[in-house]
């Protein structure tokens, strides 16, 4: 098979929730010789991308994308023992959650997926969480990044309580937010955030720029 084949595989494989597809597919990224990373990115990562899309327009619905992340996580498994510690970017901590009085956290486990792949020990501490516990818990576990997510305009204006309060407990540790009704300018300039991301590959790449500053 070849590597465009067997990435092919793995992407389709999480996109249709086949969990035995991805366990092969996995399997024969190694025995081909494709880098883990470019098989966990390219394939695994692009395959869940797809799947939030579709998730977002309607087309898929939460235990179809749960399933999804199941099969993810299975060729995930796989490779992960295969990479090499240098190509998953920085080690670093990250304390996560959604903002107090929302509980859509769909959004949110896709980032936790993406901080996974890219090597990051990660603290969830759920969805619904009351805006003092971010820096309290980012304070306890010594992270470098409380992410934090947002998905409705009533629960957003809880992030620049958490931004403040954690300029005062923790003023190291970075802030990255994101969510339907957010942008750059309401997360950096009207709430002081560190980082804004419009969506979950997008919050790892962030999160790994700011633990570099």
């Amino acid at each position: 098979m070849s590597k465009e084949e067997i990435l092919e595989d793995l992407h389709n494989g999480v996109l249709e929730m086949d969990e035995d597809r991805v366990k092969e597919a996995a399997q024969k990224a190694l025995d081909e010789g494709v880098e883990p990373m470019e098989a966990i990115l390219d394939g695994l990562v692009s395959g869940i991308s797809e799947a939030g899309d579709l998730f977002d327009e309607g087309e898929k619905f939460v235990p179809e994308l749960l399933m999804s992340s199941e099969a993810l996580y299975a060729g995930l498994d796989i490779l992960k023992p295969h990479v090499d510690a240098k190509d998953l970017g920085v080690e670093g901590k990250v304390v996560i959650g959604v903002a107090e009085g929302d509980v859509h956290d769909i959004g949110k486990n896709l980032v936790r997926l993406m901080f996974d792949v890219s090597g990051m020990e990660i603290v969830d501490i759920g969805k619904d969480v009351p805006n003092n516990q971010f820096a309290e818990k980012a304070k306890e576990v010594d992270a470098d990044i409380i992410a934090v997510s947002a998905m409705m305009t009533s629960t957003m204006l809880g992030i620049e309580d958490i931004v403040e309060d954690a300029r005062k407990t923790v003023p190291d540790v970075k802030i990255l937010a994101g969510g339907a009704p957010l942008n750059e300018k309401s997360v950096v300039e009207d709430f002081g955030a560190d980082g804004y991301a419009a969506d979950a590959t997008k919050a790892a790449k962030r999160a790994l720029e700011l633990m570099k500053e």
